[in-house]
């Protein structure tokens, strides 16, 4: 059975300065810090490497991004894994949990979040499965 967590998050971003700057696009690197609230109570961490190309509106990033913490009262951990594009301003972003990353009481789930942003607030809807 699929369930939904819904919530919102705060977001620390550490910038690095590209590390190439060639024709075609500008590649660099981030660390991302974010403290979720509502039914996922905890922290994670996020290594991203980004692509921002010379024409404007056009991006794209991976990142993977460790959640320590609780989801609807279970307490453990697991991984995402981001894949963003920007094409000329038209977004698309997937956010999905790396199987078996699950730890602790959250051992086994599985699922993808979708990140919504209104105002500069962040908020998350998480669907998931955990098994057993």
């Amino acid at each position: 059975m699929t369930v939904r967590a819904t919530g919102t998050f705060d977001v620390k971003w550490d910038e690095q300065p590209p590390y190439d700057e060639r024709d075609g696009a500008k590649l660099a690197r981030a660390t991302i810090t974010k403290d979720f609230s509502g039914d996922i109570e905890g922290s994670s961490v996020a290594e991203l490497v980004k692509a921002v190309a010379d024409v404007p509106g056009s991006a794209g990033y991976v990142a993977i991004e460790r959640l320590i913490g609780s989801v609807h009262g279970r307490s453990g951990g697991f991984v995402l894994m981001h894949t963003g594009l920007m094409d000329r301003g038209e977004a698309s972003l997937t956010v999905t949990v790396v199987p078996d990353s699950g730890t602790g009481e959250l051992t086994g789930i599985r699922g993808e979040l979708v990140i919504d942003v209104v105002d500069g607030r962040h908020s998350y809807t998480f669907d998931y499965t955990l098994e057993g």
